[in-house]
């Protein structure tokens, strides 16, 4: 559903009861300005205590004349459970507000629950994990995930698949879409923090002690991060779902299922069938396609068998930075015959996905204990 959610008050929603548990980040005397800052500190999150990130905010706007906010950014499934691995269920919000209302007292912040309740939201990750016990891991779908055919404006970064095989994403200046192996994540804070896909990331280690698998066990997990208040607006828009971005409005799994299930569309459509093919050899690829395409003419069999067997080498934007002497005209061409191309079905991370997505289903460590030994830690 919901990970991380920014909040952001204005100075007639809260009131600082303590300053001295703020660190001065930033500060400009001479034009008003200055910001103060509250984390969790390592120490705490190594205990099991998780709180919120809070900035406070003052600017000058005119003559005498301040505007002071607060941000207060935090996960909510870590908030509730101390991890993210257990997914909320739906109708945890009064217990949500309750906990993050005590929580910002002992941080020296009193808000009155209606205003968290109808605060705006500035920031939200949407996401979904998806346990895989079916001896397929992430890396499977990672691979195929890091062949996608997103638009070239965007920073897709793939070096983190390219080295360790543990996450694929790309993003713009407002949005973030990250694919990853939730448990290789988790090893990968262990070694550094800034390693990991996670912010708070020491709060949860502990969990790769109790998830030693017996049987095959592991999580993908999809995130969509949309970073300013106008992208939340245009998607909210665009999904059909036009509401207030207040955190009350956004807790909804309605909207949850349909932002997550309009990127997987969006990523889908980047993604030909023929690249999610993968017979296990040259001859199998040729027969495969040319049973499932008896009218194909031999020349044009060959062209796709050699853009096919280019493409696993080196990915469509490597393909396209390859051929760009060609123009664009000549990609969108081929990439229109790779799509009306049939394939022999096989499992695609689409169908994963969608699956997932649709049903909804939280996910809880509980629940597949049979497959996780040391099992006695959840008693």
């Amino acid at each position: 559903m919901i990970d991380t959610i920014k909040l952001m008050l204005d100075k007639s929603m809260f009131y600082i009861t303590d300053k001295n548990r703020f660190i001065k980040d930033r500060q400009e005397a001479l034009r008003g300005y200055f910001k103060l800052v509250q984390n969790p500190a390592p120490s705490e999150l190594k205990r099991g205590i998780y709180k919120p990130r809070l900035t406070v905010t003052n600017r000058f706007t005119g003559p005498n004349v301040s505007q002071k906010t607060i941000s207060i950014e935090f996960s909510i499934p870590k908030l509730m459970f101390g991890n993210n691995f257990d997914e909320l269920i739906g109708n945890e919000f009064p217990q949500i507000i309750e906990k993050l209302n005590a929580l910002l007292l002992e941080m020296g912040v009193k808000v009155r629950p209606s205003c968290l309740t109808n605060a705006p939201v500035s920031l939200i990750h949407y996401s979904k994990n998806i346990a895989l016990t079916d001896y397929i891991t992430p890396y499977t779908y990672l691979e195929q995930l890091s062949k996608l055919n997103i638009n070239q404006n965007l920073d897709t970064d793939r070096t983190s698949f390219r080295n360790e095989g543990h996450s694929f994403k790309y993003r713009a200046n407002s949005f973030e879409v990250a694919f990853y192996d939730k448990l290789k994540d988790l090893r990968q804070g262990k070694k550094s923090e800034k390693r990991a896909e996670e912010k708070d990331n020491a709060l949860q280690l502990n969990l790769l002690d109790l998830i030693t698998p017996k049987k095959p066990f592991e999580v993908l997990r999809m995130e969509i991060r949309l970073n300013t208040r106008q992208k939340i607006r245009n998607l909210l828009k665009t999904v059909n779902n036009e509401v207030e971005p207040t955190f009350i409005n956004l807790f909804n799994q309605s909207i949850s299922q349909k932002v997550l299930l309009h990127f997987i569309a969006e990523v889908e459509n980047a993604l030909p069938p023929l690249l999610t093919y993968q017979p296990n050899s040259p001859k199998k690829l040729f027969n495969g396609l040319l049973i499932a395409n008896p009218n194909i003419k031999l020349n044009k069999l060959l062209a796709i068998y050699a853009l096919k067997t280019l493409l696993n080498d080196i990915g469509i934007r490597g393909f396209r930075q390859l051929t760009k002497r060609y123009g664009n005209t000549a990609w969108y061409g081929l990439n229109k015959e790779m799509k009306e191309l049939k394939v022999a079905d096989e499992p695609s991370v689409f169908n994963l996905l969608r699956k997932a997505i649709t049903t909804f289903t939280p996910l809880r460590l509980l629940d597949f204990q049979g497959n996780m030994t040391n099992n006695d830690k959840y008693d």
